[in-house]
């Protein structure tokens, strides 16, 4: 998928993300609600996320050059932690301020008000967050599927709060003397405990590409039986894979036959290259040619395709 389609779809949430904010400030402050106001910080959050992604897929679609011979892709991992130290810290100033309203509860007003806003900001939070899994997913955008999960978060904080509302509600009209005015404080801190899991899943991942990790287990598998596939190769070792932005970087020294060619060794290299790059998204491979000894040595050994003599 084109770097255009990222930049699309991060504009999108942008313009969702803005309007909300105004909607739910608005309506929060009117009627009084501390659980929707903590929805429109959430979503204030969701904003400079996508303000962070919009900046980020622009960037890491960047070619590389002289001063960044392996791309521009980290770029989208800064932005995923950067979403998630914000996250964090709003999720801090939701708890203290329903603390407050939990220690000082007030009447909610227009109660039908808050849950109409709720359940809108929910249905265009599925709808956008829907469209951004469908970029990330084709594109592997990290930066794009972080604000995805912020928007789809949003859509179950946005029902929980529209939930609490509608209890509150309900409990007056059954009896008027019913107070659950103080549900409301709670609900905003249950908002903020599921915005600090999200933070931590988005820290995660943002962090292990930072630091380089290793693909997970599953791709290192299908590594493994490309290369193990080609009737060429007698072995493989140091197999050392990491992943800026979406671009995965794969190398290894591949063990073949020492009596052929180089010219022969050279073709065996570029198919496997050639087969990784095209079953594995936005790969780029680099492969170390060696003859090989028998027996195999240690580091080669699990994957010798030829018995020892």
């Amino acid at each position: 998928m084109s770097s255009d389609s990222k930049i699309k779809a991060a504009r999108l949430s942008i313009i969702s993300n803005s309007l909300l904010i105004a909607f739910k400030l608005g309506v929060g402050f009117f009627i009084g609600s501390v659980s929707i106001l903590s929805e429109a910080i959430h979503s204030a959050i969701d904003l400079l996320a996508a303000l962070l992604a919009y900046f980020a897929v622009k960037s890491s679609s960047e070619p590389a050059d002289r001063e960044h011979a392996y791309g521009h892709g980290k770029f989208e991992n800064i932005s995923g932690f950067l979403e998630a130290i914000l996250i964090f810290g709003a999720a801090g100033w939701i708890i203290y301020e329903a603390v407050k309203k939990f220690m000082n509860p007030g009447e909610i007003r227009l109660i039908g008000l808050g849950i109409f806003v709720m359940a809108f900001s929910s249905i265009v939070n599925f709808l956008v967050s829907r469209k951004l899994f469908k970029v990330a997913e084709a594109s592997d955008s990290i930066a794009i599927k972080a604000d995805a999960w912020h928007l789809r978060t949003d859509v179950w904080t946005s029902v929980g709060v529209m939930a609490g509302l509608f209890i509150i509600w309900l409990c007056s009209v059954v009896s008027p003397r019913c107070n659950l005015y103080w549900l409301d404080p709670v609900i905003a801190c249950l908002v903020a405990l599921m915005i600090i899991k999200a933070a931590y899943d988005l820290t995660q991942q943002s962090v292990n590409d930072l630091l380089d990790a290793s693909l997970p287990e599953k791709e290192l598998e299908k590594i493994a039986g490309i290369i193990k596939t080609h009737e060429a190769v007698i072995s493989f070792k140091n197999l050392k894979t990491r992943k800026s932005g979406a671009i995965r970087f794969i190398d290894f020294d591949l063990l073949v036959d020492g009596k052929i060619s180089l010219e022969n060794a050279h073709s065996v290299a570029d198919s496997i290259a050639g087969r990784i790059e095209s079953e594995m998204k936005q790969a780029k491979v680099m492969i170390h040619i060696e003859p090989c000894a028998v027996p195999c040595a240690e580091e080669c050994a699990d994957h010798c395709k030829k018995p020892a003599k």
